[in-house]
């Protein structure tokens, strides 16, 4: 019972997992073949073609080693910024605030700009 179990479930992912990707297939060359060719006078693409250019999209912009996961890039984005947070304690203030000026020279005024309190602005008046 446990292995015809099993059997029947990757069956049945394997069903839908065809499926899904013939209608994304489908789909695609329906988009393709109603905008692109009015747009930018390329021509139609058959079905085959589809696949050949989803592959290609997925190679190109997502990759095959977990890419396109959601969030992929934020969790990047926030072990970076935990890396350097870790890296500029065991720093000394002099120490830092001179890796600070380096970056601003090199990056522009806005890096590492931390969240200032306002301060009271006093206007000078010409005389």
């Amino acid at each position: 019972m446990d292995r015809k179990f099993w059997l029947l479930r990757g069956l049945r992912f394997f069903f839908f997992a065809v499926l899904f990707i013939t209608a994304a297939g489908f789909i695609t060359q329906a988009l393709w073949n109603w905008l692109m060719p009015a747009l930018f006078r390329l021509p139609f693409i058959t079905l085959g073609q589809t696949f050949g250019l989803l592959l290609l999209s997925r190679i190109l912009f997502g990759g095959f080693r977990g890419g396109g996961r959601p969030g992929g890039w934020a969790r990047k984005r926030r072990e970076w910024q935990q890396r350097m947070t870790g890296r500029m304690e065991h720093l000394s203030p002099e120490a830092r605030e001179k890796f600070r000026q380096q970056m601003r020279s090199r990056c522009g005024t806005g890096w590492g700009r931390q969240p200032e309190a306002p301060a009271a602005h006093t206007t000078q008046q010409p005389a």
